[in-house]
Order: C-alpha cells, then structure tokens, then sequence
C-alpha cells in the first residue's frame, strides 16, 4: 500500500514535534537534556542584560547627580560585563553541542528508517508512489533532528526570553509590552504562509527529483557510464536531466517567489511596529515615566529584540516552515502499514500448497498470476518455465511468502504465508535471482554474506564454489577468498559469468531447506548451464528446490515441471509428459533443442 495512496495528516508543527520527540530524545538522551539546559540558561542570561544594563545606566545617572560612588559604578560596570561574557560563552556552547547531538541522533533515525523499510511488505516497493514516499522520507529524515532541536529551542530559549522582556517591559510601562506582539505577529503571519507554499512544493517535488537523481546515475554512474559512453547516450540522458532540473527550479522559484513576496509585506508592517515602539518608548521618557536608565536598557534591547524575533521568525520558523512538508513526509512514511505476521516457528519439512492464488502488481492493468493452485512436496524438486512476462518470477515470489496474494492463499504446511513474519518465513529458504548484486567486499565475503551467523571457513566455502563452478584457485582472484572484487577498492573486475557463479555459490552457502534459483545463470552458455543444475540436483537432494528458467535443457532433472502462460498454470508434470500432451512447453522444447545436443 503506498503513502500517497492513505495519505497522511497535513503538515502540522506541534504534532510534528511531540511525534518526533521520543525519538530524538532516545537517540542521545544525555546530550539532549544537556542541550535545553544550557539553552535555557542562554535565554535567561539575554533577559537579566537588560536588567543589568538599567541598573548600570541608572547607577551612572545617580553618581553624576552626587547620589552614588564610583565604586558601586564599576561595580554594575563588572556585572555588566560578566554577564555579556556569560552570553558569548553559552552563544558557543549552544551552537556546538547541538551539532554534536544532530550527527549521533541523525543516524539513529537513519537506522530507524532502514528497519522500519525491513518491515513493510516488499510488493510496495513495485509502486512508484512508494519509491516518491521513500525519497521524500528519506528528505524529511534530514530535517527531522534539526526541527526538534530548533522547536525545542524555541520553548528553553526564545518564550522564556520573550516572557522575561514581556514582564520586564509590562513592570516599566504596561502598553510597552505591545512591543513583543507588535514583533510577532508579521513575522508568524509570514511563516505561516510560508509553510503553506513549501508543503505543496515538496509533493510536486519528489518524483521531479527522483527523475533527475535517476539521469544523474544514467550519466556518471559506475554501473551505467560505459554503456551510455559507448551507445553514445550520453547526450541524450543529459538532455532529460537538464529537463527535470528545470523543472525543479521552476517550481523552486515559483515557490521562493511567492514567500519573498509575502516577507516582504509583513517587514514593512514589522517597521511600522519599531517606529510605533520607539516613539512611546520616547513618550513614557518624556513623561518622566520610566527612568534613563530603563529608557536607554530597553532601547538598546530593541535591537536585540528584533533581532532575535527575527531570527526565530524569519530563520528558524522559516526553516521549519520549508522543511516541515518533508518532515511530514517522513512521519507519514513511519505510519505505512506493516507486514504482519507471528514470529511462528515453520516446520522446515513441509509441503508448500498454493491455492486458487491470484495477485497483480500495484497500478497494473492485469494480473501477474492467475487462479494457480497445486502442491510442491517436501523435498521435490520443481522446475517452472515459460516464456518472458508468463509470472515465474511473481509465482515464486508467493510461493516464499515475499509476497501475499490479492485471492486465495499459499500454505507451508498448515500455516498461511500471511500469518508468517518474514524474518521466520524465510529462515529455512535460500535463493539466488537473475538479478543478483554484487557486492564490493571481498570473493569470500559476498558468498558468506547470505548468512553472517556462521563463521566462515574455508573448506565450506570449497564445497559451496564447487557446487557453483566457481574455482577461487583461478588466475582472476589474485588473492584467493581475500581478494578484492572492486577496482574501486584497489581490487579486481571480474567477468558477468563468474559473478553470476559468486552468487550462486552465495545461495547455496545459506543453510536452507527450501531453496529457489530464479534464472540465476543467464550469463552462463547452455552446456554450463546444464552442469550446474546437475550438480545442484545431486546436492538438494531431500530439500525442496525449485528452478525457474525460460530455457529446457535442465529441467529433466526435476521432478516434476509447471508450466506458465501469461500468468496461468497451464500445465504439470514429468518431462516425457509435457512432451506428450501439452503444446506450450513442446514449443518451448523444439525451439531450444539444438543448444543441447
């Protein structure tokens, strides 16, 4: 099920932050805490400046009218001073610890988000909308930390400074308290707009962006650059890229425009506001209402003033404001439904029975698979053909539970895939797929790879490399297991048809009691081929196997052979069977034939 398709709550700050809270304070729960209290100190130690420039400045007055000594000046000078030098320090300290925290914290959502992927069902990641909502989670994880750290800080820092002014500024004059709601509410107006714009840009963003990061691999990309140097496309995905930027900086620009404009408007009502602050600041003066003192403290803090509700407002409030619609994102990704299931021991020799199973891929037109049912026996070896797009690959996938089917259900043993969770599904299955990965590790680490609780060893590995034809001794692992398999880590290339044996190896290395090879030799000629099958046969021997593959020459080994057509079951059964009685597979069969003699 995609994102966009249960569509999440609109972007919101305070749920934002209270949903994001326990997270970032168990990420790193003792430089959190230590963050807000020093913040807090921060905040009061810009309040009591005010309080100590007043007394400094009214001390100041009273020694020039003969009512103080010089000693009680340089005192509240010394004062004065300590408390600017406590600004600049806790300025320091305020700005590095959070930095510190954001790294450590980050990272933590970074695993959060890689466990919470594990956990949804893998068919949701055949849906292009999903592949939009993991690029705009993974945007929003950036921001996630920060706009804790920035709300939070707006609570032990930026209120109790602005409450400390407004009681400050109420005890002098109470119409001078305006001064604080006359600096805000521009600057929240213009925010608040400008959460609007940047939220809609985001969704029209995401699958721009997901286009343009695509071309990019396509142009400079390890996997992508020699063929597209060589077909002589490179032109031709640099046309498409420069498109998607285009019209990622259009829709950027429509979207900065709009919000400059509305900044615009609301300054112009924040000066209005200053000039109307000064001038009772300078009728209260005037009317011997407050003091010099206090007229000189709080027209020096009105710099400070603004320039912390601006910094609020205008920067941290404008950066949550723009980073808010991806952080929704990435909260609306952690609410995606999960794979269910118990963490129910299967029995490892069971039959796998499918029945009356259905299912089509999201947004596709027809179904993948059609009404198949049948039964694979423990132990059997099962070989599925047909031609491309006939549904091997998406029946395999529900026969291992990878995937649920839309109708009907498939059983190991007595219990449903749908009521397995995968980590138990899967503990007794190995496969190794068409497309395999190759790993930039070492040649013994990608085979142990497929099961890390084991350790390696060498003898083991021998016999799982034998199994798949790869020989460590060969001239092209220069190091035998050790050796390198990346130029990019001063290792070696080696050949598609000796990573497709890597990968085998990787497969049968994986202790298992069922286990799938999906087309894993395509690379290899049909002879080879052939080879391995066999070999693969004698060693599954009492496990359940099953093979898929589009060509015939190995599929006499099984024990009985399915045969698929544009997502039906078309026919089961022995070789000299399917020969006999079914017309599909004799096609198939007369076709290939001749690679096999």
């Amino acid at each position: 099920m995609s994102m966009t398709e249960t569509k999440g709550p609109r972007p919101n700050v305070m749920k934002a932050f209270f949903k994001l809270l326990p997270t970032a304070f168990l990420a790193e729960p003792f430089l959190f805490i230590l963050c807000q209290l020093v913040s807090i100190a921060h905040g009061f130690s810009w309040g009591i400046t005010t309080l100590v420039t007043q007394r400094f400045f009214d001390t100041a007055e009273l020694m020039a009218r003969g009512m103080a000594d010089m000693a009680a000046v340089a005192m509240s000078l010394l004062m004065l001073g300590l408390i600017y030098f406590s600004n600049q320090v806790l300025n320091g300290v305020g700005n590095f610890l959070p930095q510190v925290y954001g790294e450590k914290a980050l990272g933590k959502i970074q695993q959060g988000i890689n466990e919470k992927m594990a956990r949804i069902s893998p068919v949701c990641f055949e849906d292009t909308k999903m592949l939009d909502d993991i690029n705009k989670a993974n945007e929003g994880k950036n921001h996630a930390v920060f706009f804790v750290i920035l709300v939070t800080f707006v609570f032990t820092f930026y209120i109790p400074y602005f409450l400390f002014m407004g009681w400050y500024l109420f005890s002098l004059k109470p119409i001078l308290a305006l001064a604080i709601v006359i600096v805000f509410i521009p600057a929240m107006t213009s925010q608040v707009l400008r959460s609007k714009v940047y939220a809609g840009l985001e969704d029209k963003a995401a699958p721009i962006r997901r286009q343009f990061e695509y071309y990019e691999g396509c142009i400079a990309g390890r996997e992508y650059f020699k063929e597209t140097r060589l077909l002589g496309a490179f032109g031709f995905f640099m046309r498409l890229y420069r498109q998607a930027l285009e019209l990622l900086n259009k829709e950027r620009w429509k979207a900065t425009f709009k919000t400059s404009m509305y900044e615009l408007l609301m300054k112009v009502l924040a000066l209005a506001g200053y000039l109307l602050i000064l001038f009772m600041l300078f009728e209260a003066l005037m009317g011997q209402e407050i003091s010099t003192g206090a007229f000189t403290a709080v027209f020096a803090s009105l710099g400070a003033l603004f320039e912390i509700m601006e910094e609020v407002v205008c920067r941290h409030a404008g950066n949550i404001a723009q980073q808010l619609g991806t952080i929704q994102n990435y909260l609306n990704f952690l609410e995606i439904p999960e794979r269910g299931g118990s963490d129910t021991v299967v029995d490892p020799d069971c039959d796998i029975r499918l029945v009356d199973v259905s299912f089509s891929y999201p947004s596709a037109e027809s179904p993948a698979v059609k009404n198949a049912s049948f039964t694979i026996k423990k132990g059997e070896t099962i070989a599925i053909v047909g031609e491309n797009g006939s549904g091997k690959t998406t029946i395999v996938r529900l026969i291992t539970g990878l995937y649920l089917p839309d109708k009907g259900y498939v059983l190991h043993g007595d219990k449903k895939t749908s009521d397995i969770s995968l980590k138990y599904l899967f503990k007794n299955i190995s496969g190794v797929f068409q497309k395999y990965q190759k790993y930039q590790l070492t040649l013994g680490d990608n085979i142990s790879i497929s099961d890390t609780s084991l350790v390696p060893e060498e003898d083991y590995l021998d016999r799982v490399s034998s199994m798949s034809g790869l020989d460590p001794k060969d001239e092209a692992f220069v190091n035998g297991y050790d050796t390198m398999l990346s130029r990019e880590f001063d290792g070696v290339d080696i050949s598609g048809g000796q990573w497709q044996r890597v990968a085998i190896a990787r497969g049968f290395y994986r202790p298992h009691n069922i286990i799938v090879l999906d087309e894993p030799t395509a690379a290899i000629d049909p002879l080879e081929e052939k080879r391995i099958y066999e070999r693969f046969a004698r060693i599954a021997k009492d496990k359940t196997a099953i093979i898929v593959t589009h060509r015939l020459g190995s599929v006499r080994l099984a024990d009985r052979i399915i045969v698929m057509d544009k997502g039906e079951v078309v026919d089961i059964g022995t070789h000299e069977e399917l020969i006999d009685r079914c017309s599909k597979y004799s096609e198939m069969w007369e076709s290939q034939a001749k690679y096999y003699v």
